[in-house]
């Protein structure tokens, strides 16, 4: 896979996108990826394995791949991958393709909506949206010219019926594979006439990579029965 500065130009099927933090964003990396392996060697040393604090790290890790705004109050600008995110969502705007943009973080959903608000590009937002709420967003969508839907991981696997998309982007991977194909599923549905595109947005030289390398070992497994 090969580090590129921008999407590409689009084709059908599914696609990691393999994309370089900018240098700053490198700095904040490789310096919380060194803690998190001095905090994890000293949780060996003193206790053995501590489950939730090594998921904690690990969610730091991630964060900061995604959006360091969501560990660091002094940052005032989007992200790489946020950049990347909005140029291939702009993309599929001048197509008038729809898209599901799934993310595991909340919060991420947040800072891409006011990214879409800002270019004028119309978007939902399911976040906690209860589910009678969300049938209607489903339903609306479904009908109407907004571009992008927002949607938690979470809720991807909620039985919602999206076929009008024709894109798929996963802002953020995740160790279960088949969560993110679950989400994946919503655009499709019986009903579905588009051909769909999956992208999965990954920095490259990050716990990222290691996620898809796991997804991959174990769709291997699997495979094997």
């Amino acid at each position: 896979q090969d580090c590129i500065e921008s999407p590409p130009l689009i084709s059908h099927g599914k696609q990691n996108i393999i994309l370089p933090f900018n240098d700053e964003e490198e700095k904040l990396y490789v310096a919380n990826l060194a803690e998190a392996n001095k905090e994890l060697q000293e949780l060996y040393d003193l206790e053995g394995s501590d489950k939730m604090q090594i998921l904690k790290l690990l969610t730091r890790l991630r964060q900061l791949c995604l959006e360091p705004r969501l560990v660091y109050d002094n940052i005032d600008q989007p992200s790489s991958k946020l950049k990347a995110c909005m140029e291939l969502i702009k993309t599929m705007q001048e197509n008038k393709q729809k898209v599901l943009l799934f993310s595991s973080f909340t919060s991420v959903l947040d800072l891409i909506a006011e990214e879409c608000q800002k270019a004028g590009i119309t978007y939902m937002l399911t976040g906690s949206t209860n589910k009678e709420d969300r049938r209607e967003l489903v339903s609306r969508f479904q009908k109407d010219d907004t571009t992008v839907f927002l949607i938690s991981l979470k809720a991807g696997g909620t039985g919602l019926n999206l076929t009008s998309a024709e894109a798929v982007i996963h802002f953020d991977p995740w160790w279960n594979v088949s969560a993110q194909n679950q989400a994946t599923d919503r655009a499709y549905r019986i009903g579905q006439k588009n051909n769909v595109q999956v992208f999965n947005l990954v920095m490259k030289d990050s716990v990222e990579e290691k996620i898809i390398e796991l997804q991959k070992r174990k769709k291997e497994l699997a495979d094997m029965f």
